[in-house]
């Protein structure tokens, strides 16, 4: 399996469909790693880039949405509180195992795809279409 960014993905505003981009692309060197083997190595990593990744990606997508007047920003905050809680829980597994183990690989994974599916392509792209209505790019 591989993740590739698909311009359907994209909903219009160029940093975040730039965070996006490479939010893919992590994820797809995940799955690499996982195929060689090589996939609690590549977690540590993504997990680092995850912490920085949320601050800042959140942050744009969220400053964007209450600049815009989005109406639906609460329960897209929401949205965006409950993955940093899945993360933070899955960041306490591992300290909790001592290293990340097999099943760590795995919840990411999920926890990533389930993120591609449900958030991005779906609510992100209807921030796009309010944006876009708006003529906000």
């Amino acid at each position: 399996m591989s993740i590739s960014w698909r311009e359907e993905l994209a909903i219009g505003n160029q940093r975040i469909d730039e965070q996006h981009r490479e939010l893919l692309q992590r994820f797809d060197t995940l799955l690499a790693a996982c195929r060689r083997g090589e996939g609690r190595a590549e977690l540590a990593r993504l997990l680092d880039f995850l912490d920085e990744y949320v601050v800042k990606h959140f942050g744009d997508e969220e400053q964007l949405q209450q600049t815009s007047g989005f109406p639906d920003f609460q329960s897209h905050q929401l949205l965006h509180l409950g993955f940093v809680k899945r993360l933070a829980d899955l960041k306490s597994s591992i300290r909790a195992e001592g290293e990340v183990q097999l099943d760590h690989v795995l919840t990411t994974n999920k926890l990533l795809l389930d993120w591609l599916v449900q958030h991005i392509s779906t609510r992100d792209r209807e921030v796009g279409r309010f944006l876009n209505e708006k003529g906000i790019h």
